[in-house]
């Protein structure tokens, strides 16, 4: 008998596969109002997330620049798309959200794309790579110094 999730399993591939590949976003930007540093030293993923954010608390604009293992890149790519055009407020939930998906349980929200990353619960260690960019971009709303870390 197949397995039903299979088809599932592939097609998250191949979304973080894509994003990886050709990741959206991936300059600096030069409106940028906040920015932050993240660093996870057991994969050896960086990166740096800029945002432009207006004076009512905006996410106008967003990208990462930086190097670091596919599912970082991949996550750091659909961050990046997820969350423009949200709030500050909307930003930090849908982190929160990511992070209960990432750790813990589904959480009671719909994701979108964003539940391709769900299958990396399964790997402890991954965790920290797809979490990275999101713990990255919360620095920079709140306008944090220190370097992100998920160690």
């Amino acid at each position: 008998m197949s397995d039903p999730f299979n088809g599932l399993r592939e097609l998250y591939q191949e979304v973080i596969f894509d994003h990886n590949r050709n990741p959206r976003n991936f300059k600096a930007l030069d409106c940028a109002t906040h920015s932050a540093d993240g660093h996870n030293p057991l994969c050896g993923d960086q990166l740096t997330v800029y945002v432009c954010m207006s004076d009512e608390g905006v996410v106008e604009d967003l990208s990462f620049i930086g190097h670091g293992c596919a599912i970082s890149k991949a996550s750091a790519s659909l961050m990046t798309e997820a969350c423009k055009g949200k709030t500050r407020a909307e930003v930090e939930a849908l982190f929160g959200n990511v992070h209960a998906m990432l750790t813990t349980e589904h959480p009671d929200c719909d994701l979108g794309k964003l539940e391709v990353l769900s299958g990396v619960k399964e790997f402890p260690a991954r965790v920290k790579c797809a979490s990275l960019a999101w713990h990255t971009l919360h620095n920079a709303i709140n306008q944090s110094e220190e370097v992100a870390k998920t160690e």
